[in-house]
């Protein structure tokens, strides 16, 4: 099927297939299908993570989330562009040997640049491998004092790097946090029912999952957003055949669920508080049609891939916010990037207001503009 469609349509289309609006096909009912849906989910940040989860799970709150991540619902670890997300865990081992090694080609580069070897590299996976072996998990501050006895240096982002390794190597995966403190696993003892796709597969399962959660878009947003050649993200759309529908955003072919392609395409006024690191934004190297560019310097700071979190009205940025979690509230600052008047604001405290709901704490606005 094949529509035109202006920006703005288009951008109504997008919000649909985030799961920030009613979809016609799917309605998560828990963290497993919010992040199947996805395929992976932007996660470096892991407050930020829980939170794009519950944006999208109406009435459940942080320790909702945090249980079914106990569950194995989901898991994180580094399956592309070297940044953690959220995946599914009976996909992770495929997703790793698919996007996730592309990292692995300046590992030996930045290895260099930190005083390791390659053979440090893999007498790292040895001693991690052994350390967790039988089905517990180990804080990061165990698995460096592990990899200092072993005779491996761990100062100066060299600890970072061989844990990195671990996981994108398919060794170990990033299990919940203890109380504050990161933990790590063995990806085979965590998630031991891995499923196994032949390249072609797994392209077009990729290739599905991200265009029914970010779509409409392009083979270029593919690409950007998985690491993958720009051959093999056409490769991808192509293989997931009548999965997916292509129509033209204002003249430019986009790729977007068949499913989605022919439902309304209706102007939607709604007002959320979404995390930084969101698939909103990070799913997309071309955000024009969701920010301003003039509100990009309020957005990333110094354009430092350091994301605030946003407010967004019908789709579009219109505030950033921040919030302090304190014993007996939660503080939100709030910053306006357009002008929102009485009724805006108390819509824009509405929507945070199921942040505070998530967090379990009262709120408390402070307006900066």
């Amino acid at each position: 099927m094949t529509g035109e469609f202006t920006a703005s349509e288009a951008l109504d289309l997008r919000m649909t297939s985030l799961l920030l609006r009613p979809h016609p096909t799917i309605r998560p009912g828990d963290v497993a299908e919010v992040v199947e849906w996805f395929g992976a989910m932007q996660a470096q940040d892991l407050a930020s993570g829980l939170w794009s989860l519950g944006a999208r799970l109406p009435r459940w709150t942080r320790s909702d989330v945090q249980a079914a991540l106990e569950r194995r619902e989901a898991l994180r670890t580094w399956p592309m562009r070297g940044t953690v997300h959220l995946v599914p865990p009976a996909d992770t081992r495929w997703m790793l040997e698919l996007t996730g090694v592309r990292s692995l080609a300046g590992a030996a580069t930045r290895r260099a640049q930190l005083g390791l070897t390659e053979a440090d590299a893999d007498r790292a996976l040895d001693v991690l491998g052994a350390a967790l072996t039988g089905g517990g998990r180990l804080t990061r501050a165990q698995c460096l004092a592990a990899l200092r006895a072993a005779g491996l240096s761990t100062d100066d982002q060299r600890g970072y790097h061989l844990l990195w390794y671990a996981s994108v190597r398919g060794v170990t995966c990033v299990a919940p946090n203890v109380g504050s403190d990161q933990t790590f696993a063995l990806l085979d003892e965590w998630a031991p029912e891995q499923r196994r796709l032949e390249r072609d597969e797994a392209l077009a399962l990729l290739a599905h999952r991200y265009v029914r959660g970010h779509g409409p878009v392009t083979a270029r947003e593919f690409a950007g957003w998985s690491g993958l050649t720009l051959t093999d993200a056409r490769r991808g759309l192509a293989a997931a055949g009548d999965l997916l529908s292509t129509v033209r955003v204002d003249g430019e072919p986009m790729h977007v669920d068949a499913a989605l392609a022919g439902t309304p395409r209706t102007p939607v006024d709604d007002v959320l508080a979404l995390p930084g690191f969101d698939e909103y934004l990070l799913g997309y190297r071309d955000r024009t049609l969701m920010l301003d560019p003039a509100h990009q310097a309020a957005v990333v700071p110094g354009n430092n891939g350091i994301f605030q979190a946003t407010v967004v009205r019908g789709g579009r940025v219109v505030g950033v916010w921040k919030r302090t979690l304190g014993r007996t509230a939660v503080t939100v600052t709030i910053r306006p990037l357009a002008t929102l008047d009485a009724g805006a604001r108390a819509r824009v405290e509405q929507a945070l207001g199921r942040y505070a709901d998530f967090v379990g704490l009262p709120a408390r606005y402070d307006w900066s503009a």
